[in-house]
């Protein structure tokens, strides 16, 4: 059955119109969005199979050969999906981008869907203005913390040129583990001591995993 063969009440795009978007299910939103169907397969149909398929929490990371596999949805439209998502990522940073900072928890909320490759390492640094606003965020290194590789000057570079206040360190463990290695903890005091030295403060170091984190500061481990 086409999309015009159901009662005019039934359809999307009308609903969307007289009921406004919260009245519609994910796949009616997608469909709405993706447009047409083909000739064998009504959109709205492909939408529902995508939602089986992937799940509304996992769609948004998925790839445009994944996509394609299901059937009616070709390159085009894998396309499109892709680019909703990468819209919404861009504008969660840009809404993101000024968020003050109270605590551990704001850093992992904010840092949530930035780490793209969470099976390697990935060390940021967060610079912040005198009311602990995030100014900038920055990717100093990809791959395995350790104190030897991760110079005071590549961290501090930025620091100093954007005239931060203070920044907060922060890190991924692909295994999930959120408690600090050996390595994590001689990162985080080689840092400590260059940020006295040039007075910009080291607020925290945060390890985060996909549902915690560990905080350097909570935890009494940045005197």
């Amino acid at each position: 059955m086409r999309i015009h063969d159901l009662d005019p009440d039934n359809r999307p795009r009308e609903r969307f119109l007289s009921s406004g978007p919260s009245s519609l299910s994910p796949a009616e939103l997608l469909a709405i969005i993706l447009g047409s169907g083909t000739r064998h397969l009504n959109i709205l149909d492909t939408c529902n199979e995508i939602i089986a398929r992937f799940g509304l929490e996992k769609l948004p990371d998925s790839t445009i050969g994944e996509l394609q596999k299901v059937k009616g949805i070709g390159k085009a439209k894998a396309m499109q999906i892709v680019s909703i998502f990468e819209l919404n990522r861009r504008l969660s940073y840009s809404r993101n981008l000024c968020r003050k900072i109270n605590t551990a928890r704001d850093v992992f909320e904010y840092m949530e869907g930035r780490i793209h490759d969470d099976t390697k390492e990935h060390l940021y640094v967060l610079h912040l203005n005198t009311k602990n606003q995030i100014m900038k965020n920055e990717l100093v290194s990809v791959g395995t913390l350790n104190a030897s590789l991760i110079h005071p000057r590549e961290v501090f570079k930025s620091a100093i040129r954007e005239s931060s206040h203070a920044i907060i360190l922060v890190h991924n463990h692909p295994s999930g583990d959120v408690e600090p290695s050996n390595a994590d903890r001689q990162v985080t005091s080689l840092l400590k001591q260059a940020s006295s030295i040039i007075q910009i403060e080291l607020l925290d170091h945060i390890i985060i995993g996909k549902t915690g984190w560990f905080s350097f500061r909570e935890n009494a481990l940045l005197a």
